[in-house]
């Protein structure tokens, strides 16, 4: 995607960052220097951002040094030895990594959302600090001050050095990233206008990013959506705080790091849109201590996969007219084994499943199980019925072996929602298809979209049956008939050289 950037650094600043804290990593791996990076990008903002809010101060001669001022626009207050000339003055000296260090724990000390969350390990001594002198210096050449209120140059690079470091750490990744053209297909088909946004496997905060860019490129108001979630791992816990920052969103993802089954941070939250990629396949969730838990409303999971786990608890999570939206590995939508076929069946018979997309394969960088998404809606439009699109076509390769899904697939997507539940929708063979309940129920309640929406139809090239299979049969007798001059061309060229076959 391109991005205009009116700084004083060149377009393309976002390759620019990566391409240094390539050189930044010496012989730590992805996920070491994954965080000397993203600290970096997360102090240099609030330190822009603080002396923005600074210059205004001066120049209403009000005092620049009251932290009130800072904090009533949601700035951070960004103390003396923590500000970036600051930082930028200590750039090719050998205690550059103790001077953001000591930064880095300033700003927690000064500000009680950010405690115990910023990279604290720039001074060790496997991080190169010439490199890290030259990054630094790369910082210093841009400002966050730039023309139109939606440019984010800070904002994008987060996202952009997420996305590469989940290139480069493989199936780690998932715990931390999802591809933003996945989230993006939930958010369109959601629309998070207003209300309470949830994510109960939040990694670093993607579903939330997407969800509030939706209401910002709707000329909606961010302030009228309450942000809650949660993440296992303390160090995605983390990126996400900063990530969520840095874009000026407030969120509530309890006051630690807590597995989601055995330690429910919001056991009372009931959201109006709940977006998630739990963990596929999950084994080992349940140890018994959750066998009587009262989320499992329509049937204990088993504790080798805790798909219709995270599902269930989601459902428990929702309000009245609440809506879901989750990724899920394709065989959540056919599983029969260890009771899943009668959760999934309950699920469907209470009438809460609203769509299901298979998506197309290669979206993901940690795996290459096919998977589809889930929408759950409390209060459909279309009562007894469920929308199925086959999306496996859709996307495009960007690389070897990924595959991303264009602006236009989302929006056709999001297009087909909008239509079945306005009840305009024209079934469409290979793509989409309004099924009843007492069809699915005719399937065994399985909820592949294949089943459903049929084989594309195939346009008439107007050749008669009879003349193409005679085109094709001679084509294929000239094809054999080559295939066995190659073979004997191979058998004289290997007897030459003293070997028969």
């Amino acid at each position: 995607m391109a991005t205009e950037i009116n700084n004083t650094a060149s377009i393309g600043f976002e390759q620019q960052i990566w391409a240094a804290a390539d050189i930044l990593r010496g012989n730590m791996d992805a996920a070491e220097y994954k965080h000397v990076v993203l600290g970096l990008i997360f102090l240099k903002y609030i330190s822009d951002k603080f002396d923005e809010r600074y210059q205004a101060l001066l120049a209403d001669n009000d005092d620049v040094e009251d932290r009130d001022a800072y904090t009533e626009v949601n700035v951070f207050f960004v103390p003396p030895a923590a500000r970036w000339d600051a930082i930028a003055a200590a750039t090719h000296k050998e205690e550059i990594g103790i001077v953001i260090d000591n930064a880095m724990r300033a700003i927690e000390q000064e500000n009680k959302r950010l405690r115990d969350t910023l990279p604290k390990n720039y001074a060790r001594a496997e991080l190169d600090k010439r490199r890290l002198g030259n990054v630094v210096d790369l910082f210093s050449n841009i400002q966050m001050i730039e023309h139109g209120k939606d440019k984010d140059i800070l904002g994008r690079t987060y996202e952009y050095c997420l996305a590469k470091f989940a290139e480069q750490e493989g199936k780690r990744a998932g715990e931390f990233y999802t591809p933003s053209c996945v989230v993006r297909t939930l958010v369109e088909v959601l629309q998070p206008f207003e209300g309470r946004v949830y994510d109960p496997c939040c990694g670093s905060g993607g579903m939330f990013v997407q969800s509030t860019d939706f209401v910002k490129n709707h000329s909606g108001n961010i302030g009228n959506l309450s942000i809650y979630g949660q993440d296992a791992n303390p160090t995605t816990r983390k990126m996400a705080i900063m990530n969520l920052a840095i874009r000026g969103i407030e969120a509530d993802l309890g006051p630690y790091h807590a597995d989601t089954f055995h330690n429910d941070l919001h056991p009372t939250l009931k959201a109006d849109f709940i977006l998630a990629n739990p963990p596929f396949n999950l084994s080992n969730w349940n140890d018994g201590s959750l066998n009587d838990d009262q989320r499992w409303k329509y049937g204990l999971p088993p504790a080798s996969n805790a798909n219709f786990a995270w599902l269930q608890h989601m459902i428990h999570h929702l309000a009245p007219n609440g809506k879901i939206g989750m990724v899920l590995a394709n065989g959540s939508l056919s599983s029969q084994t260890s009771g899943e076929g009668e959760i999934r069946q309950a699920i469907v018979e209470d009438d809460l499943v609203e769509g299901i997309v298979a998506m197309p394969p290669q979206l993901f960088y940690t795996t290459q199980i096919p998977v589809s998404l889930w929408f759950i809606s409390r209060n459909k439009k279309q009562k007894g019925k469920t929308l199925f699109i086959d999306a496996r076509k859709m996307g495009t390769m960007i690389s070897r072996r990924l595959r991303e899904m264009t602006a236009e697939d989302i929006a056709t997507i999001a297009a087909t929602f909008t239509a079945f539940d306005d009840g305009t929708l024209e079934d469409e063979k290979g793509y989409c298809a309004a099924v009843t309940t007492e069809e699915i129920a005719k399937q065994g309640y399985i909820l592949t979209p294949g089943r459903y929406v049929g084989i594309e139809e195939q346009e008439d090239d107007g050749e008669p049956f009879e003349e193409k299979m005679a085109r094709l049969t001679s084509e294929l007798s000239e094809m054999f008939k080559r295939s066995h001059e190659l073979e004997e061309e191979i058998r004289r060229r290997l007897g030459e050289i003293g070997y028969e076959i």
